[in-house]
């Protein structure tokens, strides 16, 4: 193994993904019951690399709370702080003083699997090799950095490309040497750009492995759906009478399945949660701890974090619940096609509704498909909701 140590870079704060990144940054959100940012620790640990250097801004405590000095995660993790979000390049500098001769550079916003790393050669780059960038196909290119080759070498990188220019794109994944500080710029795009005008040479190793990045608030239920189709079955919770499990199901310990419910795997269910009775889990759902599921009640293809509630005769198709939600009986949640707008741009999407942390909502509230619900709305019972709700709202 020619690295030993690795930065990863979780200073943003992910905007485009509001509301569910108003009070956490990023890389906290959690795909199948863990923060996207664990699968990058996991995937590094499993490699063999294990001095890991966190660079964090962004509500950095949310970081350094869950994650400690790394001894829980087999790791030794140190920290430094980048003040002000002035780009990628920027955080890297923030480490310049902690860094080894060689080492590795990650964006902890992405999904990505230990063999990401060791399908490719990127863990053989030596001295004399130089620079490196991990690439990858991808299908949409639209939001990513294409990366165009000649001879396996970089020849251009092109951020948010207009055209059919290549299909392999820039994971954020990087090898460098300690020469990077010497001519790093604000992004490290365009320090990379620089340096191969200048005649230096940046090796591209494409992988195979698992890449996945979220930039709205959908792309979460699409890498929840995918990570769970690799999740492994564990049964530690309670089963009663009655109940039908069926496919990849993991439950974690002192949740109970009430009597006559239905779970159709991939599910994840955590720790601490009452399901039922009579409740359907459909698949790709992902149910983190502490959480209540009333009876006849159905969720389909939904991420419901930690404490949330959700009473009886409800039904919650494509949508996402933060942390410590309510809502009372007969909540509807149904899945559509819907016109969505963030950040100036509009998107046509399938999906329910986006619900942010600590909302308390009554019986019978209908939310139209797209409806984005604020942190710590209040929604009085027998209202129909659509299109966005500010943070603190409340609906009377």
């Amino acid at each position: 193994m020619l690295f030993k140590q690795a930065v990863v870079l979780a200073a943003g704060e992910g905007e485009r993904l509001r509301p569910f990144t108003a009070s956490k940054p990023k890389v906290m959100i959690r795909v199948a019951n863990k923060p996207i940012l664990q699968y990058v620790v996991e995937a590094l640990e499993q490699n063999g690399i294990r001095r890991i250097l966190f660079v964090v801004g962004y509500k950095k405590e949310k970081i350094m709370d869950y994650f400690g000095d790394g001894a829980d995660f087999d790791v030794e993790i140190d920290y430094v702080f980048q003040e002000h979000l002035l780009g990628t390049g920027d955080a890297l500098k923030q480490a310049e003083a902690k860094t080894d001769e060689r080492f590795l550079v990650l964006s902890g916003d992405n999904v990505i699997r230990p063999d990401t790393l060791s399908d490719s050669d990127l863990l053989e780059m030596t001295e004399e090799d130089g620079n490196a960038i991990l690439i990858k196909a991808h299908k949409d290119i639209s939001k990513c950095g294409v990366v165009t080759l000649k001879a396996g070498m970089v020849e251009d990188i092109i951020e948010k490309p207009r055209g059919d220019i290549s299909n392999l794109v820039n994971t954020g994944i990087y090898a460098f040497g300690k020469d990077i500080f010497e001519v790093i710029e604000a992004e490290l795009t365009s320090t990379l750009k620089t340096m191969i005008l200048r005649g230096s040479s940046i090796k591209a190793c494409e992988t195979h492995g698992v890449w996945l990045d979220a930039v709205y608030p959908w792309n979460i239920l699409r890498l929840n759906e995918i990570v769970l189709r690799t999740n492994p079955t564990e049964m530690e919770g309670k089963i009663e009478r009655g109940v039908s499990i069926d496919g990849k199901v993991t439950i974690g310990k002192n949740s109970v399945i009430r009597a006559n419910s239905y779970v159709k795997g991939p599910v994840i269910i955590g720790e601490n949660c009452d399901i039922g009775p009579n409740a359907c889990i459909f698949p790709s759902t992902s149910i983190a701890n502490d959480t209540v599921i009333g009876a006849f009640t159905e969720i389909r293809n939904s991420v419901l974090m930690d404490g949330v509630k959700i009473g009886s005769f409800s039904s919650i198709h494509d949508s996402i619940f933060d942390t410590g939600s309510y809502v009372e009986g007969g909540f509807i949640a149904r899945s559509e096609e819907a016109d969505i707008e963030i950040g100036g741009e509009h998107h046509v999407v399938k999906i329910g509704a986006l619900v942010g942390e600590y909302c308390e909502m009554g019986s019978n509230v209908i939310a139209h498909p797209g409806t984005i619900i604020g942190n710590r709305a209040k929604i009085k019972s027998m209202k129909e909701l659509s299109g966005k709700i500010p943070d603190g709202c409340w609906v009377v």
